[in-house]
């Protein structure tokens, strides 16, 4: 491959992890082309981009970046692949489903601006939540002490208006 191509493919790479919030490198060595194509399929039906990847190429995409990538450079050994995505924990759920013997593996992961690294952190991954996920939690959170005080408001409606009116009737007599 001539330099050139090799500088437009290192580009194209440092684009694609620009444009995306979170992405996971994974192993999918011991897949087969059916396998293989199966967890394409999941993965384009999820929204996640699924790109098989040179490391070296990878490697100098992410050091040509702003953020430092640096935790993830010793997972770039042997095959991988890598997963695009704009919510953190899809791709997680899609390894956790597929995964049979470890395969697809999770060599490691940038999702909400850290570092996972091992396949022992997928549970972690699988639970982190989405940004939508985290604002309803707070949305419920405050609706909850609102609710609270209508409801005993209104279960105590009758009692309040009965104590006013008696109230009422005292002043004026």
């Amino acid at each position: 491959m001539r330099k050139e191509d090799k500088s437009t493919i290192i580009e194209q790479i440092a684009a694609t992890v620009k444009e995306y919030n979170h992405f996971y490198l994974i192993d999918i060595t011991a897949m087969n082309a059916a396998a293989t194509s199966a967890l394409r399929r999941e993965c384009f039906k999820s929204d996640i981009k699924l790109m098989l990847i040179k490391n070296t190429l990878l490697h100098k995409a992410l050091e040509s970046l702003e953020e430092d990538y640096s935790p993830l450079y010793n997972c770039l050994k042997g095959t991988t692949a890598i997963m695009f995505c704009n919510t953190a924990n899809l791709p997680a759920k899609l390894i956790k489903a597929k995964a049979k013997d470890g395969i697809p593996g999770l060599k490691a992961a940038y999702a909400e601006e850290s570092f996972y690294v091992g396949a022992d952190q997928l549970d972690a991954l699988v639970s982190i939540k989405s940004k939508n996920e985290v604002i309803a939690d707070i949305v419920a959170l405050l609706q909850s002490p609102a609710k609270n005080v209508i409801s005993a408001l209104q279960s105590g409606g009758n009692t309040i208006h009965g104590v006013l009116k008696t109230l009422g009737e005292r002043t004026e007599a």
